[in-house]
């Protein structure tokens, strides 16, 4: 009994002084490295310029409904998730929601993320059957305790919530699917089979920022395949404090620089939405020769209410909704050769 206690207070004494040279060696190697940072400026805020929203491309129907729904008094993200529903359930738009192409087998399967102005977000990828994918997102962030759902695994999910399941296939974009088939070659053409994206960015009266992406992926995608869109910080990004991101293009590019992350980083160290926006491409472009087969575009949006967007090719637009005027915008590109 004696040994027993010797070696249990021995092997506690020993932990103690482990722990307290570590601690110690701790407090004095942050002593020595700490960093000094100035106390960031908080960003000159004028509430009259909100509420405001903007998406990729020229989804004009779908950023007048946020918009509407900003104004009247929604919060940033439910504004966001009306607006992009607009696209999930246009039978027109082959590249989000019902309607949208298929992969190579003949099976629609979408992608969603939110993420709202506290940092919460959910994600649902690979799901069939379901068109509001966006709303299906939120559902995961406040309903469980994970932020993504998969497959399977979503579509239950799904059903459990009361979403109504559904076809997605239609007879149009079955027929295109069909004839692809007579030539399966996958070549993406710029701004149209790679044109895949809503992503919509919002600050509500409140001057609180929240974002929403959704997608039916590239078409004739190989099964399984999941691009930025769902992906935190690739396809969507939000911090509250200073603002938010979304991107659209090819996916397996925008993963590889975290995209929509990077350019909130960019824009917490000073630089505005439009110069972060462009660094984000450039990232892109300088590691990667194949550039000119691809398209790349981001949005983004500041606390201050100020706007970016840059892509790499020219076709690219994005809209905006400001005082109740909401407009269609050009953007810049980096492959003027």
């Amino acid at each position: 009994m004696e040994r027993r206690k010797f070696i249990k207070n021995a092997s506690l004494t020993g932990v103690g002084l482990a722990v307290g040279t570590s601690v110690s060696s701790c407090r004095n190697l942050t002593e020595k490295k700490s960093i000094q940072t100035k106390p960031k400026e908080k960003m000159p805020i004028d509430i009259s310029n909100f509420p405001i929203a903007i998406c990729t491309w020229g989804f004009v129907k779908a950023n007048a409904k946020a918009g509407e729904a900003l104004l009247s008094g929604k919060n940033a993200l439910d504004a966001a998730i009306e607006g992009v529903a607009v696209e999930e359930e246009n039978l027109k738009n082959t590249t989000v929601g019902k309607g949208g192409a298929p992969d190579r087998e003949g099976n629609v399967t979408l992608d969603a993320c939110v993420m709202d102005s506290n940092g919460d977000c959910g994600a649902v990828v690979c799901v069939g059957g379901y068109t509001n994918v966006a709303a299906l997102a939120k559902k995961v962030m406040e309903e469980t305790p994970h932020v993504m759902l998969a497959g399977k695994g979503a579509e239950e999910f799904a059903k459990v919530q009361g979403f109504k399941k559904e076809n997605l296939l239609t007879d149009a974009s079955r027929k295109a699917w069909e004839e692809w088939k007579k030539s399966p070659e996958y070549k993406p053409i710029i701004n149209i089979e790679n044109h895949d994206t809503i992503g919509m960015l919002c600050i509500d009266k409140d001057g609180d920022i929240a974002g929403a992406c959704t997608t039916s992926g590239l078409s004739y995608k190989m099964k399984g395949r999941v691009g930025d869109s769902p992906i935190i910080g690739s396809g969507l990004f939000v911090d509250n404090e200073i603002g938010g991101a979304a991107a659209t293009g090819m996916g397996e590019e925008i993963m590889k620089t975290v995209g929509s992350f990077l350019i909130v980083e960019l824009m917490r160290n000073g630089i505005s939405p439009q110069e972060a926006c462009e660094e984000a491409v450039n990232r892109i472009v300088s590691k990667n020769d194949r550039y000119k087969d691809f398209q790349i575009a981001y949005i983004a949006i500041n606390k201050a209410g100020k706007t970016g967007a840059y892509c790499i090719h020219q076709g690219f637009s994005m809209m905006k909704y400001q005082n109740k005027k909401n407009e269609r915008m050009e953007v810049d590109f980096f492959n003027k050769v």
